[in-house]
């Protein structure tokens, strides 16, 4: 699998994109040029050039500064939260996709019913109920795509379920949880490790979303998301850099994920 990835140019574009923002994420503050939370309302709303490459905005504040420092909440925020709805999605699949009958029936409706249901609008309740945190935020996210992932884990399981092995388990009057986690969830790491890595792409935008409507990521933080909603007004005044760099950095991230899970699922179909 290794050697595929590292002769797949999706793979290794996306992986690029993606370690690019990581360091951005754990460095950044080190090497850019201005304090991201510094105002400087003298020079507000001042456009690209040289001594501010990517312009001020409305307070002054360097906008290249904060995309590159504003990287570190949402790649905190949106791989805790994927990893959750992994552990949980995996665990809950295994359960209904090894018991199957009226466990599955019941389980599987449920999860149907959640899902039926968007991601924005459930956070919004959660986060309207329990109030606005990073805490709140990736437990929302990670327990509304626990559902997704749990459907994919659960077809992988039931596939998996009627093979030799794990005839040979029962055999060998093995416990429920021993089959489940240590025969047959091995055997599902693959659709396990591409849907992660889907789910990934979509809750960089679910963060990025619930910050742009101000119950994500608070202020003072240079989150992209934040700051696009901070400077959107500004846009119909000509002062377009103070949004298009924050948007432009979402987008790239999320091409890089999109990008990286391709290249796993190819290897895995190689």
């Amino acid at each position: 699998m290794l050697h595929s990835l590292l002769r797949s140019g999706t793979f290794l574009t996306g992986l690029f994109i993606l370690l690019f923002w990581v360091v951005c994420a754990l460095f950044g503050q080190y090497f850019v040029p201005y304090d991201p939370l510094a105002s400087d309302i003298i020079n507000a709303l001042t456009p690209p050039a040289a001594d501010h490459w990517f312009g001020t905005d409305q307070l002054g504040r360097d906008v290249f500064s904060r995309v590159i420092v504003g990287s570190r909440d949402i790649l905190t925020v949106a791989p805790l939260a994927t990893i959750l709805a992994t552990i949980a999605g995996t665990a809950l699949g295994l359960l209904i996709g090894y018991f199957r009958g009226i466990v599955d029936d019941i389980v599987s409706r449920v999860l149907e019913a959640f899902m039926a249901i968007p991601v924005v609008i459930i956070a919004l309740l959660a986060i309207v109920a329990l109030g606005t945190s990073k805490i709140t935020v990736i437990v929302v996210i990670g327990l509304s795509f626990a559902p997704i992932i749990a459907r994919t884990v659960r077809s992988a399981v039931l596939a998996e379920r009627e093979l030799d092995y794990v005839a040979a388990a029962k055999l060998r009057h093995e416990g429920a949880l021993h089959t489940m986690f240590v025969e047959i969830l091995p055997n599902v790491i693959p659709p396990i490790l591409v849907e992660t890595t889907v789910r990934l792409g979509y809750a960089i935008f679910a963060v990025a979303t619930l910050s742009f409507m101000g119950f994500g990521i608070q202020p003072p933080s240079p989150d992209w998301g934040l700051s696009i909603s901070s400077n959107y007004g500004m846009i119909g005044g000509g002062f377009w850099w103070t949004v298009l760099f924050d948007a432009l950095a979402i987008a790239s991230l999320v091409i890089g994920v999109n990008l990286v899970a391709d290249g796993v699922h190819g290897a895995f179909n190689d």
